[in-house]
């Protein structure tokens, strides 16, 4: 195996960063194209404008489906309680009957 010396050693450094810094000049360049171009801008407005109406459909359509929710909670409420009601009459009925009809 061979020494390196240093001349060699700062040759394969400067071999190593040749990538990172082609790497690098490109990502930059991506940076500068998407700032400058100005319809990536309007793009980005565009989805976040309609994104936030989509949101507000979207919460409107969930506190309609709650309310209908609750309406139908109601409804059973109040079949229940009518059946409730049916059944006390029904219970009140029999028990005249067995003591013996209307006194």
């Amino acid at each position: 195996m061979r020494r390196l010396t240093k001349g060699n050693r700062d040759w394969i450094r400067k071999e190593e960063e040749k990538p990172k810094e082609e790497e690098e000049k490109e990502e930059e360049e991506e940076q500068e194209e998407e700032v400058s171009s100005p319809t990536t801008v309007v793009n980005i407005y565009t989805i976040k404008k309609k994104s936030k109406e989509e949101e507000e459909k979207e919460e409107e359509e969930e506190e309609e489906k709650e309310k209908e929710k609750e309406k139908e909670k109601e409804k059973e409420k109040e079949k229940e309680k009518e059946v409730d009601r049916k059944n006390k009459e029904e219970r009140l009925s029999r028990e005249v009957e067995r003591r013996g009809g209307n006194r």
